[in-house]
């Protein structure tokens, strides 16, 4: 398509914050409601400093939540505990649950896999985040806050994480990550919202059209660790580099995509950028509704996981069944098990040092 996207309609900027769910252990989650009637609004959690909803309109003005999320707060604790969080320490995989940092190992908390995985069976995901609003003359939204305590999963040294939500008039949502540490330790930041631009709970994101700006991925092993020097993508159903529908690359017969269990759940290596802001990385598409998203990043790398193990034991927040391929996540990161791979982009953050990430969500609509 040529047409150029049309920017979505804005309205005043609002925000609101009212008791979500109250924990067994007492604790109170809120639920944070912002953003603009005409363009886009966005439900944001205590719990987990999770995206719970994302409401856009099509090409018609009908307004429909494009990210998956859990029912109950049974559920982001349990099955659905990844759905739109923040997570970290360390997002992706670290093998075997040993973390070198400067010549000391630690041993982390590990999954049933015997490896960490999104920073550990208790991550950041599972924790009550403080949060304040946060406005500005052309954006709203909230900034979220956790102390993680020196040893939490495992990790080395106290950290103080930041996470900031922000809503403009265009319709972009933007995530802003900071950290800082007492003792060296490794920081890989996320969101791990699963988009589906047809709506939440409406079917598969096989019909979504996807590009990515990226000419390597990392091949990983049967327990998705990453092994060896990135691969390129050309000749491949991992090139991305030209739009196509999501479908039909995971039905290529490829041996990654068999590893994986039958979708993608690799990290694409971005194409390298001297600039300092976030810069274009991908679109998804979903030609139906004209519904359109742009990834924007500072990050070197993007996980894409197509959702295809989900096994429709969820039900959304819109009574819809999480079915395989319910929804794709576009996670901006660092390398997965980077801390053992010298030549990938270090994750180590040290006293004195300041983490900063930033990754843009910006919606649109593609003209009929």
């Amino acid at each position: 398509m040529t047409d150029a996207p049309t920017p979505l309609a804005a309205g005043s900027l609002t925000i609101r914050r009212e008791p979500y769910a109250t924990l067994p252990d007492g604790r109170v989650v809120d639920r944070w409601t912002f953003g603009s009637e005409g363009a886009i609004t966005a439900e944001v959690l205590s719990l987990g400093a999770r995206l719970q909803a994302l409401y856009a309109p099509d090409r018609d003005g009908r307004r429909a939540n494009v990210v998956l999320g859990g029912a109950s707060v049974a559920d982001m604790l349990g099955g659905a505990k990844y759905f739109g969080a923040t997570i970290g320490r360390y997002a992706n995989r670290i093998a075997g649950g040993e973390l070198p940092v400067e010549g000391a190992v630690h041993r982390l908390a590990t999954q049933e896999s015997g490896h960490t995985l999104h920073g550990g069976p208790e991550g950041f995901d599972a924790r009550v985040w403080d949060a304040a609003e946060v406005r500005e003359p052309n954006r709203v939204g909230v900034r979220l806050t956790l102390r993680s305590p020196d040893r939490d999963q495992g990790f080395p040294g106290a950290l103080t994480v930041q996470v900031t939500y922000l809503l403009d008039r265009a319709g972009s949502l933007t995530i802003g990550y900071a950290a800082v540490t007492d003792a060296p330790t490794v920081v890989n930041l996320t969101n791990h919202a699963y988009f589906n631009l047809a709506g939440e709970g409406s079917g598969t994101i096989l019909d979504h059209v996807l590009r990515v700006d990226a000419d390597q991925y990392t091949p990983v092993d049967g327990q998705l660790i990453p092994y060896g020097p990135h691969f390129p993508v050309e000749g491949t159903p991992f090139d991305l580099s030209e739009p196509g529908p999501v479908g039909e690359r995971i039905t290529a017969d490829h041996p990654q995509l068999k590893l994986a269990g039958g979708g993608f759940d690799h990290n694409w290596v971005l194409r390298p950028y001297e600039g300092n802001g976030p810069r274009p990385v991908a679109v998804l598409r979903h030609p139906a509704s004209g519904r359109r998203l742009e990834c924007l990043t500072t990050e070197p790398g993007l996980q894409i996981y197509t959702g295809h193990l989900f096994d429709g034991s969820l039900t959304g927040p819109g009574g819809g069944v999480y079915g395989a391929f319910a929804g794709i996540a576009l996670e901006t990161q660092r390398f997965p098990d980077s801390p053992h791979r010298p030549r990938y982009p270090s994750t180590v953050l040290r006293p004195g040092e300041e983490y900063r990430s930033t990754t843009v969500y910006g919606f649109s609509v593609d003209p009929g």
